[in-house]
């Protein structure tokens, strides 16, 4: 018996009790493998030392001071620290308590920048299909996962969305990698000119696709000729990197690798590891100074950002990171994992695909690999996967409608940067063994 309204009410959950590592135990003294991080989250594992201790003495000096009173040597640290390392351009920082605020925060902020500057009439956003951005109103309007959106559409803003670039799934035979992240990223253009640059606010997109559609990475080009679109129109980027950020895939930033620099960047997930509910949206030095020499605010806020204990994890994990190295480890466990997928379901009958970057990895399922046919979705493979899973002792991040919303199934698998060789093997063993007993009846 329970009181929660939980995600799932018909399927109990094994109660959570203790981790260590990688690892995490529940009320039967089970041990699982994080082989997701929760949901990207965990980048440190479970029951790091220095990051609990900066919580504790955070605690003892100040647990909480409000915003429109007050700021905190913790908060300003931290933002000190989050810019020093920032893409080009970006020179602050607006603190919320997850990813759904932090992509909401941004929306708004760049609504507001436009009204600043006199262009009041700007009201379209533009965004892809397949993605997901969070669960707030706005976040689930430039979403492009229907699913997600199908229940709450009426109360939404209207959105313009375009083909994701996925080249498992729209690149032509005849196409380089290079001609289709081109073409991919004209539909931007055509989208502009169909809307008018002028009513145009901005463009929306994870930089690595993530929870909708498996760790999917942009062509070669697709990004820089997205800037390069957004600033001939004169429309802002705004790059989610709440999953696929924070250094998951081998960078801090993902959109480093892409040679980029976006307008407004929302984070999450691991900023805090876990160990404290954190967001924030890095903004361009353009749009600060258009609210500073304006209204002279932004016209926005939360109870709880900027929490002082929430900044304290943040900042705790950020300089363990830098301490230990970590992003380095992130590349070399990051090859291996991608070598140890490629081994083991490379030429599995029911795996299309493999991809994605540093830690943060992905196989989609296919009931035929050269026709590239999705899973019937009544057969919830990806759910079966995730039971089968779990009773291997191994979290994954799995999820339907991977193709189009509707059909397909991927796993994603998005380990502590803690990982070491030993962990990574015992993930695609467990992972190769769940996959296989999950779909023993289709072959």
């Amino acid at each position: 018996m329970t009181h929660i309204l939980h995600r799932q009410i018909r399927d109990p959950l094994p109660v959570a009790v203790g981790g260590h590592g990688v690892y995490l135990r529940d009320a039967e003294g089970r041990e699982y493998i994080d082989a997701s991080g929760g949901a990207a989250v965990s980048c440190l594992g479970h029951d790091q030392a220095d990051v609990k201790q900066a919580i504790r003495e955070q605690l003892d000096a100040l647990a909480y001071a409000h915003t429109s009173f007050f700021t905190t040597k913790v908060a300003e640290e931290l933002a000190d620290t989050l810019i020093a390392d920032a893409p080009a351009g970006l020179s602050h920082v607006y603190f919320m308590s997850g990813g759904s605020e932090a992509v909401e925060a941004a929306l708004k902020m760049a609504r507001q920048y436009f009204v600043e500057r006199g262009e009041p009439q700007r009201r379209w956003f533009i965004a892809r299909q397949q993605s997901y951005h969070g669960n707030t109103l706005g976040a689930l309007s430039v979403g492009g996962h229907m699913p997600r959106r199908k229940m709450f559409w009426p109360l939404m803003i209207d959105v313009r969305h375009i083909e994701p670039c996925y080249a498992y799934r729209h690149q032509r035979a005849d196409e380089s990698d290079e001609a289709y992240g081109q073409r991919a990223a004209d539909q931007l253009d055509a989208a502009i000119r169909e809307l008018g640059p002028e009513n145009v606010i901005g463009f929306v997109a994870e930089t690595i696709v993530g929870a909708t559609a498996g760790a999917v990475t942009p062509a070669p080009g697709y990004f820089k000729r997205i800037r390069e679109i957004c600033d001939r129109h004169g429309i802002l980027l705004i790059l989610d990197e709440v999953m696929s950020g924070m250094g998951r895939t081998g960078t801090l930033h993902a959109c480093e690798q892409e040679g980029i620099a976006p307008d407004l960047l929302a984070v999450a997930k691991g900023l805090g590891a876990g160990y404290q509910p954190v967001g924030a949206t890095l903004l361009h030095r353009k749009i600060f100074d258009a609210f500073a020499n304006g209204s002279g605010f932004f016209q926005h806020g939360h109870t709880y950002m900027g929490h002082p204990l929430a900044c304290a994890a943040a900042l705790a994990v950020q300089r363990v990171i830098k301490r230990d190295r970590l992003l380095e480890n992130v590349q070399t466990m990051g090859a291996r994992l991608a070598r140890r997928l490629g081994e083991r379901f490379g030429n599995h009958p029911f795996v299309g695909d493999i991809r994605g970057r540093g830690l943060f990895q992905a196989i989609e399922l296919v009931t035929d690999r050269s026709a590239k046919t999705p899973f019937d979705p009544a057969r919830k493979l990806h759910a079966r996967i995730k039971k089968e899973a779990m009773a291997r002792g191994l979290m994954v991040y799995p999820s339907g409608g991977t193709a189009d919303g509707t059909k397909g199934d991927h796993v994603l698998l998005a380990p502590p940067f803690i990982a070491d060789a030993e962990i990574i093997d015992t993930i695609v063993e467990r992972l190769g063994d769940s996959v296989d007993a999950a779909t023993r009846d289709s072959i």
